[in-house]
């Protein structure tokens, strides 16, 4: 039993419906796992009691044969989700103390759906950051390492990105705004996507940037992937830009037969000084969906140069607007002031005080460009880039390609610290293959496809059409099984 936590959703799913398993034994092997894994810090708020409650009573609906998908399969939840009753602090001091009346429309879907929450996990505050250092609960550490050196799990979605990889449950919701699901997928060896911008509702998902935020399944497996995302998806009212769209069983959709699909190669996703391991990563890559039987044709993405800067300025600039409401009047960290401090001083004061150096940096970032005389030279003339960066992709998928292959990061995970001291550009480079997916609304998964010559894990990104997750996950899925990567990270901690 004390291997359970080692289980996909797939094969877990399989013997709680067969009995040979219950959801308390399997959630008790999850949490000894998260008690036994502090070192990875991946974890922030302790939910066990919750947790062991819903485990009992998905065991009640699968002894009365009423199991859903997720019914008693142990998972995280990203402390960017809103859970009724439980700290929910976006890894932010400015949101200390905050506990939801509500629960986010996501983490719902999977709760009725009789999924068991073992805790709330780390992030980069607000989501903003691509190696997890950004947090008010600390670093949270890759379970794969180097020559003793603690690695980044990658960011925003780092805790839930080192839960999965280290076994401490079975999979993990993410958010990805600009690659923060695919970049940790790929750094920690799982599986990770981000469906189409409307298809999981955003209601009770702190706002990062409004456009762009996306939530997503952080999983072992395609199939794994397949099966928590039908959970998470479904049309929303209470979400003006979810989708009123059904969502298809995505594991039939898995049947690995890819013949006669079209898969794109981007030129301009080549860039320069492009270590040779990805390259070879993403040759090899190509060789084996062709070997599948699919069609490799080469495309241009011409705006692709500008996806980098038109992101940087859009995602600050929704930012800023949506931080304005953390002030320290309604709820979280009130700042303590003189007796001759006004209202205005309180806002100053709390604002310095709650936000991080980094959500600091990218409010002024995003409040500069909005400002009179700089809003049309920066911020529309982004927005009029997004548009012509989507218009690329939609001239791609017109030609009948049904599929893009592209590296997932630039590099495997680096070391923590390595890039404190740099130019934050250096840090926001680690998005340069994701933040298209992004600014164009599209489905994106990143999967394991490698290791490099240290031993760490590297990933493939496979882009789709918009709403046609079904046969993204398939392409993944031929690509998983050609790739057979197992490889699992030596335990440390």
């Amino acid at each position: 039993m004390s291997e359970l936590n080692k289980l996909t959703l797939a094969d877990a799913r399989d013997l709680l419906r067969k009995k040979d398993i219950t959801s308390v034994e399997l959630t008790e092997a999850c949490l000894q796992a998260k008690g036994d894994g502090k070192a990875l810090n991946a974890f922030v708020h302790d939910t066990s009691e919750v947790a062991l409650g819903q485990a009992k009573a998905a065991d009640g609906r699968l002894a009365e044969g009423d199991a859903p998908s997720m019914c008693g399969l142990p998972i995280g939840i990203k402390d960017l989700f809103c859970t009724k009753g439980v700290p929910s602090q976006a890894a932010s001091k400015i949101l200390n103390g905050f506990r939801p009346e509500y629960e986010s429309t996501v983490s719902q879907k999977l709760f009725d759906d009789g999924a068991v929450m073992v805790g709330k996990l780390n992030m980069d505050e607000f989501a903003m950051g691509s190696s997890n250092e950004t947090s008010v609960y600390g670093d949270v550490v890759n379970p794969w390492r180097v020559d003793q050196r603690n690695l980044t799990p990658g960011g925003s979605s780092g805790g839930s990105a080192a839960a999965v990889a280290g076994d401490l449950c079975l999979a993990a919701t993410g958010t990805d705004t600009g690659g923060s699901i695919r970049q940790p997928a790929a750094f920690t060896g799982i599986v990770g996507i981000k469906p189409t911008y409307g298809r999981c509702s955003r209601w009770g998902i702190v706002a990062f940037a409004s456009s762009l935020d996306q939530a997503g399944p952080m999983t072992k497996s395609v199939r794994d992937a397949a099966i928590m995302l039908e959970a998470m998806c479904g049309h929303d009212p209470k979400d003006s830009t979810s989708a009123d769209l059904a969502v298809p069983d995505f594991e039939t959709c898995l049947t690995g037969d890819i013949k006669g699909k079209k898969i794109a190669i981007p030129k301009e996703y080549r860039m320069e000084g492009m270590p040779d391991e990805i390259e070879k990563l993403w040759a090899d890559g190509t060789a084996m969906l062709r070997d599948a039987g699919a069609e490799i044709v080469d495309v241009s993405l011409p705006h692709t140069k500008y996806a980098l800067p038109a992101y940087y300025v859009i995602a600050p600039a929704e930012a800023s607007s949506n931080l304005a409401r953390y002030d320290g009047v309604r709820f979280g960290w009130r700042a303590s002031i003189g007796a001759g401090d006004g209202i205005t001083e309180m806002y100053e004061k709390t604002r310095a005080e709650g936000f991080g150096a980094e959500v600091q940096r990218r409010i002024m970032i995003g409040t500069y460009v909005l400002s009179a005389g700089f809003y049309d030279a920066y911020y529309n003339r982004a927005r009029r880039v997004r548009t012509l960066i989507k218009k690329d992709f939609d001239d791609v998928f017109g030609i009948g390609v049904d599929a893009i292959l592209t590296p997932a990061t630039p590099s495997a995970a680096f070391s923590l610290g390595d890039m404190a001291t740099m130019d934050p550009v250096q840090m926001y480079l680690n998005d340069v293959f994701t933040v298209t997916v992004n600014l164009a609304g599209l489905p994106g998964i990143s999967i394991p496809a490698g290791l490099d010559t240290q031993g760490l894990p590297l990933g493939l990104q496979l882009i789709g059409k918009p709403w046609e997750e079904g046969d993204l996950l398939n392409t993944a899925y031929a690509l998983e099984k050609s790739v057979g990567f197992v490889e699992k990270p030596q335990k440390w901690w």
